[in-house]
């Protein structure tokens, strides 16, 4: 999260020894005078983010934003899952599946919190590239931990600037390569046979800049038939062409070769043996190979008042994937198989001009760009089994070319007049599906087609300043977010139908009210209430044999309140709380496939309470302690809420880093224990599965030791 050293120059110092002065005086009748009583020289300043596409204080912001700190979390922690490093922000859930097969679970004020495999609902990007496709899937596993600077959580109505898909934006930058050069190099190892290494080199000569980074991660999980071995490479290359333009270039490799997927549990299953899977799962020998590559470049170039930014991308990606589905269903004449085995080659490009200019009493700055995306999937389908041999690639049963197509336009504008600034923003997002089907077989028709959906999405806020120390904004937008491919693919009962083009893209309407205040000189408060009420919400119509169907629901309301709050209390101590409560639930009835759901149903997926708290300590330098806790309420896993919700769990982790400087050399040591406690819990869930495997367990307790070290020549 924020950290006081993060933003530092002599403005700003003298800029806050204000700031301390006019809160004690603004709202000294409104805060404990305990607090107010601290040290006249602040420490914990703004930070500087780039949610909006424009660099901006996240204390003038008119929406919720967080950031991380990355270098803190790489000392203390090993480096594979975003969860490590997100998991105390507020408004998001980050479940780990302990299933490297299906990725993170991640949702940002409910949207995502659906997604059987992968991130929906929540737009991934990494050093201005998206990670997530036209349609709105996107891997997390893609980001390279081991070489970020931070991540930036953009959550509330802004994040619609975004486009389809963006509930909620999560946006990796990695470090710039800077400085003389470098080599370093790590290794972990701890429980559940889990080991990772990693060797990197940085820096900059002859005016050319590079971070490289290679790492290999393996495990043999925590739950039976779950192992994973992923091998990720990184590459970043900077150059300044002249004084006034940048040009930046990176690369990433991931490949993850026959990852076990362990599946999820039913509830009975679960009680005899948490870390036991469903029989189907070795039957089957489910499992998924990914081969992902990409790389891109970003130009920018200063233009008098200006700024030009130009980027473009491509890559590819392989996956074969074996399911757990019966060969019976599999003989039915429009039935795709058990094996899903797909290459896609995927490319897009942008362009952005930001101008600042003079406007009346104040100063605006307007952005105004494109950004063009399209993926191509020659995606085929299979049986799993030959004769009485299952889990093996069998007969032909899908056969087809997938291609997804976005075109957006946008503007936007931020106006500060004194204290007031006015942020606005207008996208107009459409997003072409095409299918061309090439498997036409008796009682399996040619089901090609092609749809769009067009929405044009606007987005307002208005910050005021009461005082250096208090901002009060306001915001409200409309989102859009289109079927997936994966939700479009099926129709009828039992999936028995071709391409679902009758779904209909979900809209929202979102509001938020918050506030941003320094509190003393060591602490900073974030609070924010929103809601949000979506129409044509997308649900589980029917789920069996392997085929998800879905339909649109009625409506759906969610209303929240975030906190987060952190302090430095002295040299020694750091503390940091955040909290969300979310009310997410059904705004109308409806029928499904599973029967009648009740207006005031919960969403499934989205926990009411969820809240994080860490206590750190640092007695000298090169020296850290913290206390990690994490609590998140029940679960409902369907929507008829009936079925026995995950339960609600508390987990308390301990983490030790060390670090030690000797000329050019430098060295760190890292201990983790992981469920101190020892706890059993549920650490996400399967929404909607039609086999009632809903429940997907977390380890018990883990203990992870590790050591790092760096020349810089």
């Amino acid at each position: 999260m924020l950290r006081p050293s993060t933003l530092r120059s002599d403005a700003l110092r003298t800029h806050h020894r204000r700031l301390h002065l006019a809160l004690a005086t603004s709202l000294g009748s409104a805060l404990p005078g305990a607090i107010l009583a601290a040290d006249p020289l602040p420490t914990l300043d703004p930070v500087v983010v780039t949610g909006s596409r424009v660099e901006a204080q996240s204390f003038d912001l008119p929406f919720s934003i967080d950031v991380v700190n990355m270098r803190e979390v790489q000392a203390g922690n090993l480096g594979v899952n975003a969860s490590e490093a997100l998991g105390g922000v507020p408004g998001l859930v980050v479940q780990n599946r302990q299933n490297y097969a299906q990725d993170l679970q991640i949702s940002i004020r409910g949207f995502g919190s659906r997604a059987a495999f992968g991130v929906r609902g929540v737009k991934l990007i990494a050093d201005g590239i998206p990670a997530s496709t036209p349609d709105g899937q996107g891997q997390a596993a893609t980001f390279n931990l081991d070489t970020a600077e931070r991540i930036e959580v953009m959550r509330g109505p802004f994040s619609t600037v975004y486009g389809n898909h963006a509930g909620g934006v999560i946006q990796l930058f990695s470090r710039d390569p800077d400085g003389p050069p470098s080599v370093r190099g790590g290794a972990f190892a701890g429980s559940w046979g889990t080991t990772k290494f990693d060797v990197g080199v940085e820096g900059e000569k002859n005016g050319i800049g590079y971070v490289l980074d290679a790492s290999r991660f393996d495990t043999d999980g925590y739950r039976d038939h779950s192992s994973a071995t992923r091998d990720q490479l990184f590459g970043k290359f900077r150059v300044r062409p002249d004084e006034d333009s940048t040009l930046t270039l990176v690369a990433n490799a991931l490949e993850q070769d026959d990852t076990e997927d362990p599946l999820g549990l039913t509830w009975s299953t679960y009680k005899r043996d948490p870390r036991a899977v469903e029989a189907v799962a070795e039957t089957f020998d489910t499992r998924k190979s990914i081969d992902h590559r990409q790389a891109g470049g970003t130009y920018e170039r200063r233009v008098g008042a200006g700024r030009l930014q130009l980027s473009a991308y491509g890559g590819e990606r392989s996956v074969i994937q074996y399911l757990a589905i019966p060969p019976g269903p599999q003989n039915g004449p429009r039935h795709s198989g058990g094996v899903v085995d797909f290459d896609r080659s995927f490319h897009g490009a942008g362009a952005r001009w930001i101008h600042t200019l003079g406007a009346g009493p104040g100063e605006l700055t307007l952005t105004g760009g494109v950004d063009f995306d399209r993926s191509e999937d020659a995606r085929k389908g299979f049986q799993n089994f030959v004769g009485p041999t299952l889990g093996v690639k069998g007969a032909l049963k899908r056969h087809e070319t997938d291609t997804v197509t976005s075109l957006d336009p946008y503007v936007q504008a931020n106006w500060v007049v004194d204290r007031w600034t006015l942020q606005a923003g207008l996208r107009h997002s459409e997003v072409e599906f095409e299918v061309d089907d090439k498997y036409i077989a008796p009682g399996n028709p040619d089901d090609s087609g092609d749809i769009t959906y067009r929405k044009t999405t606007p987005a307002l806020g208005l910050v005021y300043q009461v005082s250096p120390a208090l901002n009060l904004y306001g915001s409200a937008a409309r989102g859009f977010e289109t079927p997936t491919l994966t939700e479009l693919s099926y129709s009828g009962t039992g999936g028995a139908g071709g391409f679902n083009f009758g779904l209909r893209p979900a809209t929202s309407k979102q509001v938020e009210l918050g506030a941003k205040a320094f509190i003393g000189d060591n602490t900073r408060l974030n609070a924010a209430i929103f809601q949000i009420r979506t129409d044509d919400e997308l649900v589980v119509e029917s789920n069996t044999g392997g085929r998800a169907v879905f339909r649109n629901a009625a409506s759906t309301l969610r209303r929240g309140v975030e906190l987060a709050l952190e302090s430095d209390f002295s040299r020694q101590w750091r503390g940091r709380v955040s909290l969300t409560r979310l009310q997410a639930t059904y705004d109308s009835p409806f029928t499904t496939g599973g029967g009648q759901i009740d207006d005031g149903n919960r969403l499934p997926g989205i926990p009411a309470l969820s809240a994080f708290a860490e206590l750190e300590w640092k007695p000298r330098d090169g020296l850290a302690a913290a206390v990690e806790t994490y609590y998140r309420s029940k679960l409902y896993v369907e929507d008829t809420n009936t079925e026995r919700a995950a339960p609600a769990y508390t987990l308390v982790n301990l983490r030790l880093a060390a670090e030690q400087k000797s000329g050019d050399w430098t060295f760190g040591q890292l201990v983790r224990v992981d469920n101190l406690f020892d706890r059993e819990h549920i650490a996400s869930v399967i929404v909607g599965d039609g086999n009632g495997r809903f429940y997907e367990p977390g380890p018990t307790r883990s203990l992870y030791v590790g050591a790092r070290a760096s020349y810089r020549f």
